[in-house]
């Protein structure tokens, strides 16, 4: 029987090896944030909530100053009385800006999938979870600092336009001050939405395809049934509705119907949506193959 002997100082081949790096969840985040602003979608999807939300409070300022210029008021628009005209025009823009939001909390994921890159992630992160959770807090972090500058941008260039007329946003006002934050609020709980539906589906045109659904289609076809119909079942549907009962926390409950549910009431709503599909993505990504 015959022994190998091996110099000073030597391992044996077959020996284990321990990295000298350990895996933290920080780690898992640099990486999510590395892979997130590599793409040039996230850009084009993040300068287009930018320019949505600026550009339709620009219009919405141009036509109520006209409409005022002219001798009319905001009932004459439909908009009942001057208190809330200035954050309504400043926040106007959230309901094209959500569709991008979704968009862009939906490819963080499906774009993995399209590419084969999700294998890497989750060899790289085998217990997935930490993966998740990066995922939805780089995409929810991006999303309210840009829906929140896009707000600022607003502001800024509307208040020339508005404050002649004294319908400028009164930053004193808690109504104001809900409507500002309830923007940047309902987009970003949008996003994280969109990353959920996002790992449910692992399909970029099925995911935004349910989003749309969603975020619009519902919402109208329900007011719509409301409208003809006037049968309670409707509206109280629509206020179990992620879209139609999280938006009261910008629109303010009441505005849009008499019978629509209360502001944070209605937010509460889209975040136990939010937190039930992602707990639904957790599970699903942690059985599922890649």
């Amino acid at each position: 029987m015959s022994a190998t002997t091996l110099a000073p100082g030597a391992t044996s081949p077959t020996a284990s090896r321990t990295s000298p790096y350990r895996l933290s969840f920080a780690h898992v985040l640099r990486s999510e944030w590395i892979k997130f602003r590599s793409l040039r979608s996230t850009w084009w999807t993040l300068g287009i909530t930018v320019v949505v939300m600026v550009g339709f409070s620009l219009m919405f300022a141009a036509v109520v100053t006209s409409v005022s210029g002219q001798g009319g008021s905001p009932e004459d628009m439909g908009m009942g009385s001057t208190d809330g005209i200035g954050v309504m025009v400043i926040t106007v823009g959230y309901s094209f800006a959500q569709l991008a939001v979704a968009v862009l909390g939906a490819l963080t994921v499906t774009g993995e999938y399209s590419t084969g890159m999700i294998r890497s992630t989750l060899s790289a992160v085998p217990r997935r979870l930490p993966a998740l959770a990066a995922k939805m807090i780089v995409v929810g972090a991006v999303t309210a600092v840009t829906t929140a500058v896009a707000v600022g941008l607003s502001y800024l260039v509307t208040y020339p336009i508005l404050s002649g007329d004294g319908l400028t946003a009164d930053f004193s006002s808690a109504e104001d001050q809900r409507a500002l934050v309830g923007a940047v609020l309902y987009l970003t709980a949008v996003a994280l939405f969109s990353v959920a539906v996002g790992v449910l589906l692992r399909s970029s045109a099925g995911a935004i395809f349910t989003l749309v659904a969603v975020f619009f289609v519902l919402s109208m076809v329900l007011g719509i049934v409301q409208g003809v119909t006037g049968a309670d079942w409707v509206q109280t549907l629509m206020n179990s509705l992620p879209a139609s009962a999280g938006e009261q926390v910008v629109l303010g409950g009441g505005m849009s119907s008499p019978d629509a549910i209360g502001p944070w009431q209605g937010f509460a709503v889209l975040v136990g949506w939010t937190a039930a599909l992602t707990a639904a993505a957790a599970v699903v990504l942690k059985r599922r193959d890649a």
